[in-house]
């Protein structure tokens, strides 16, 4: 699955927000997914595993917990990528700026 697809879901994006502050407990997420969203624990947990599988987000076992954070390898992989593409735009947006300005 790739980047867009994973971040596409917006269940997903709302996990990463929770978890971009630092680790944060399943438990925690599944509550406040549960709640936003309506959907049930196993489905909060495919989300997370996703995250995880595809390198968003890693866990680590405390005592019962797993706790969730972001992993930025997969998010700076994207913006480096999100880089190269704004690198486009903005030659492309400079041009029709000077032409605007040629015009007026």
């Amino acid at each position: 699955m790739n980047a867009f697809a994973i971040l596409g879901d917006q269940v997903r994006r709302r996990i990463l927000e929770l978890i971009s502050s630092g680790e944060k407990r399943a438990g925690d997420v599944v509550e406040v997914i549960q709640e936003e969203f309506g959907i049930t624990q196993a489905a909060v947990s495919q989300h997370l595993r996703v995250l995880r599988e595809s390198g968003f987000a890693t866990v680590r076992q405390q005592g019962a917990a797993r706790l969730y954070c972001i992993e930025n390898k997969a998010l700076t992989e994207l913006d480096n990528w999100l880089e190269r593409m704004r690198g486009n735009w903005q030659t492309h947006l400079d041009k029709l700026d000077a032409e605007i300005k040629k015009e007026s």
